[in-house]
């Protein structure tokens, strides 16, 4: 057999199709859309060459195999069991890369998290480790610069960010003589019953003592030395203004005092809140409302429809309120907006301060009614009617007038500032995933002569795994 031959093929949108095609070949069907490609390919040809295999089998085996039906043809020769793969389109997730669907960021979140150095993000100096007098002197210069009286509350951090209703915990700490714990932001007493959804992430904090730092320094050690030993090298500090700062006995800048706690893989990823940017939630975009799609031409008036934002704005209530808003600020809704001074066109976009009389009235006359009040512009109405809208429908009509712009906060890395700061060989590790495969691949083959034998057995299985990866990356990359 040399050919598959096909007769009368009448499937779908076909017209009795008669066909050869060679067999042993690699064989492409082109066509406009409609044309009937994949009425051909899928729904003759494999469908015919399905339906023989799942014949060949016993009874027993048919029931657990679907089977298509015969296709509408006259005749298929030369035709063997056949298998498709069907199209696939790759994932559109902002969440998922190259690197998550590989799990080579999972390894190198690993590498990171077990031999990363933490630097501080201002200073660009190493971290290192605080004593419980160090952390005391810290919160006495931040807590009692201008009130030696000042009271703090002394706090260790035993569950973060986890799941559970902790009942037990509150029961043992109760036994152990601890009276308060602060869960979720909230003190509550330890013998009295506190709900906690198990399905939701809690935060849970031991409170150690309550204080004057100035006036009782010895005291102020010795809680954080308790907080420390209770949260495995961590201790937060609350003022009276509800201001709060985590502390590390292992890493901190020795010059502001910015702690780091302990490295975790969870720090690194971009889906978790240990790691992501907390300004775009590790997605490393913002979208904005531009005030050039809300009023494209600047040629045009209100009259004449500027403001793309509102459908025939003129002619129902939001026309009457722009009227009000041009009249107050000294023009009119017949002024074209490149005539608009800067004050004037700041004020439509952005909103003022200033109070408006707005008066509004039925087509009809049957209803009038005016107040006084702010306008609080088109951007920040958008804005509002943005996030209270539930209707998918009613979002992406309003997306139409945002772009996508790189966050003002982490610049499109998508992970917090400190996490950003830990280094290997003097790279962060998105600098090392702004690298080519072939560039990532020399990198690490570097890295692992330059490093210590400590840091070199505790990595090596690890940049194992990378390398494999990588290495397939690089060669397929080729192979394409």
């Amino acid at each position: 057999m040399k050919k598959i031959v096909i007769k009368g093929a009448r499937e779908h949108n076909l017209k009795d199709i008669t066909v050869e095609l060679p067999r042993d070949k690699f064989i492409v069907i082109t066509g406009v859309s409609g044309s009937g490609k994949s009425t051909l390919a899928f729904d003759t040809i494999y469908a015919e060459g399905q339906r023989r295999y799942v014949e060949s089998l016993s009874a027993y085996a048919r029931q657990f195999l679907g089977q298509m039906d015969k296709p509408d043809v006259d005749f298929i020769d030369g035709l063997s069991p056949a298998i498709s793969i069907e199209q696939k389109t790759t994932s559109k997730n902002p969440r998922s890369t190259v690197g998550t669907v590989t799990e080579i960021y999972d390894y190198l979140r690993l590498l990171f998290a077990r031999i990363g150095v933490p630097h501080c993000p201002e200073h660009n100096i190493r971290i290192e480790s605080q004593s419980p007098e160090g952390i005391a002197d810290s919160i006495i210069a931040k807590t009692c610069k201008n009130d030696q009286s000042r009271q703090v509350t002394v706090l260790a951090p035993v569950v973060r960010q986890k799941k559970g209703t902790y009942g037990q915990l509150f029961s043992d700490l109760n036994a152990e003589g601890f009276m308060r714990v602060r869960v979720n932001g909230e003190i509550l007493r330890t013998d009295e019953e506190i709900e906690l959804d198990r399905y939701k992430k809690h935060d849970i904090q031991i409170v150690m003592d309550r204080l004057s730092p100035a006036q009782d320094r010895s005291r102020l050690v010795e809680a954080i030395e308790n907080a420390l030993k209770k949260a495995e090298g961590l201790v937060i500090v609350l003022d009276a203004d509800g201001k709060e700062w985590l502390y590390s006995a292992k890493m901190a800048c020795p010059v502001c005092g910015m702690a780091f706690e302990e490295l975790q893989p969870r720090m690194f990823s971009f889906n978790s809140p240990f790691g992501a940017c907390e300004t775009c939630n590790g997605l490393g975009i913002r979208m904005e409302f531009d005030p050039d799609l809300i009023i494209p031409d600047m040629d045009l008036c209100i009259a004449d429809g500027a403001v793309a934002l509102y459908r025939n704005a003129i002619d129902g209530w939001r026309g009457q309120y722009l009227a009000a808003v041009a009249k107050h600020f000294g023009f009119d809704i017949f002024t074209p907006m490149k005539a608009l001074t800067k004050d004037q066109y700041n004020a439509l976009m952005y909103g003022s301060d200033e109070r408006i009389k707005f008066s509004m009235s039925m087509k009809n006359g049957d209803a009038y009614w005016s107040h006084n009040g702010q306008w609080e512009g088109l951007i920040p109405q958008s804005v509002r009617l943005y996030g209270q809208t539930n209707s998918e429908y009613r979002r992406e009509e309003l997306e139409k007038f945002m772009r996508v712009l790189p966050c003002p906060a982490c610049n499109g890395k998508r992970l917090k500032e400190k996490v950003l700061a830990v280094k290997i060989a003097e790279r962060s590790i998105v600098d090392v995933t702004d690298l080519s495969a072939s560039d990532c691949i020399a990198f690490f083959e570097k890295l692992e002569a330059s490093l210590g034998e400590k840091d070199r057995e505790i990595a090596r299985q690890v940049l194992s795994e990378i390398r494999s990866r990588l290495g397939f990356l690089d060669h397929v990359a080729w192979a394409t």
